[in-house]
């Protein structure tokens, strides 16, 4: 299958960040609140945010619960899990 221009742009995108792959890696199949993706992807938590946010504004990965503070749930968008699958 062809990859759309649009789809080489975003695996380009994570695939130049050690911590966007990490961070994505960490979420396939997964949904985790930002501690648990921290210890699994061996990144300290304050990154966690920063690079979830990046993600969040590309599409890759979306909160399921924004409306609380602590304890926020992640998971990857369809797109997310699609790139996921082409950076392993």
């Amino acid at each position: 299958m062809e990859l759309s221009d649009e789809m080489l742009t975003e695996i380009s995108y994570v695939n130049i960040s050690k911590y966007r792959t990490k961070v994505m890696k960490s979420l396939d199949g997964e949904v985790l609140i930002p501690s648990q993706i921290a210890k699994n992807s061996g990144i300290r938590t304050n990154h966690i945010s920063k690079v979830l946010a990046e993600l969040k504004a590309h599409e890759l990965v979306e909160c399921i619960n924004p409306e609380v503070r602590k304890g926020r749930l992640y998971r990857l968008t369809d797109k997310g899990e699609e790139i996921v699958n082409k950076i392993e």
